[in-house]
């Protein structure tokens, strides 16, 4: 079993004996051979982990029991009981990667899951800071305590880097180069990514490195490579950065406001600035060009700007020629 990851065991109602075995070996298998992180294999397992739940109260006691029809009642009865859609496709790629695995390992004969229709996943656009927002965001906190001084090296990576929450929080001193203003990234699957800093971050984290986190990190702690710590010298978490944005957007006025927002804002200022997809998608670590491409919706709104104070004909001109071209209101 692996730490940390819920399989229903603890429960004896929760699942058959066969599907906390099955889970058990799931999740093992994820962080062992797929190297997934403990955040992913604990939402992939809980997802079967419901699964299993359901099945229970159906009598349904085995993996290999389980039916298209079982899989459909089952998110079905997860939309009844609101699980939005976003949430539904999870649940339901969960559900197919297990099986997927169940059946090369020869455990089931029938992949249950090959007519599964994954829910349509709705693609709301991300919230995006405009520059100045940004900037009221980054110096909304006073630096005038070693938690301030970290707290403005963060916000300032953040958007710097575009990192995830977890790639910040995971940020470990061999990792930065600072005279080459340069940083490696750990992104999903483990993948490394090599991201230019900016001079402002630059500037934030050698304060940050010389002045407030040796007095926070207590001799022999265990976050001594980290470069982000808390009040007790161990090294931040994904929660605490959380709640480092938070404080500066209601400082800002800026209502909410996520470390995914200064990842969000970040692609879509550089492709505002004319930095092309593909270098864009590096910098972020997609694996797909499809994720990055949503961007360029985002900064239409820019191109719309441009157009205007760039075409000549961007703008209705007063005087004879601003009227109907003909009879047929239209040129040939």
């Amino acid at each position: 079993m692996v730490p940390g990851v819920d399989t229903a065991r603890d429960d004896p109602q929760a699942a058959a004996p066969a599907w906390v075995t099955v889970l058990d070996a799931y999740a093992e298998h994820l962080a062992l051979e797929r190297d997934r992180s403990p955040n992913t294999v604990a939402a992939y397992v809980g997802d079967v982990a419901a699964l299993a739940r359901f099945c229970a109260d159906l009598g349904v006691e085995r993996p290999d029991e389980v039916t298209p029809l079982t899989l459909r009642r089952f998110l079905a009865e997860r939309a009844d009981l609101g699980d939005a859609r976003t949430t539904l496709a999870r649940r339901a790629s969960s559900i197919r990667g297990l099986y997927r695995w169940l059946h090369r390992r020869g455990e089931v004969d029938v992949d249950p899951t090959g007519r599964l229709v994954t829910p349509r996943r709705g693609r709301p656009l991300p919230k995006v800071l405009r520059p100045d927002q940004v900037d009221a965001l980054l110096e909304a906190l006073p630096a005038d305590s070693p938690i301030g001084l970290r707290d403005r090296a963060v916000l300032e990576l953040l958007y710097s880097t575009g990192a995830r929450v977890s790639e910040l929080a995971g940020l470990d001193l061999p990792r930065l180069d600072l005279p080459g203003r340069l940083v490696r990234l750990l992104g999903k699957g483990r993948k490394e990514r090599i991201v230019p800093l900016g001079e402002p971050a630059v500037d934030r984290l050698t304060v940050w490195l010389e002045r407030g986190r040796p007095a926070l990190l207590a001799p022999g702690a265990s976050a001594s490579d980290a470069v982000f710590t808390n009040t007790r010298g161990e090294r931040i978490g994904t929660r605490q950065v959380r709640t480092v944005v938070e404080r500066a957007a209601g400082a800002a006025g800026l209502g909410e406001v996520t470390p995914h927002t200064l990842r969000h804002s970040y692609a879509t200022h550089l492709l505002e600035g004319g930095a092309d997809l593909r270098s864009v998608q590096e910098l972020l670590g997609h694996a797909s060009l499809a994720t990055t491409q949503r961007y360029t919706h985002l900064s239409r709104g820019h191109l719309h700007e441009v157009y205007a104070a760039a075409h000549p004909r961007a703008r209705t001109t007063s005087g004879p020629s601003s009227g109907p071209a003909g009879p047929g209101g239209e040129d040939g």
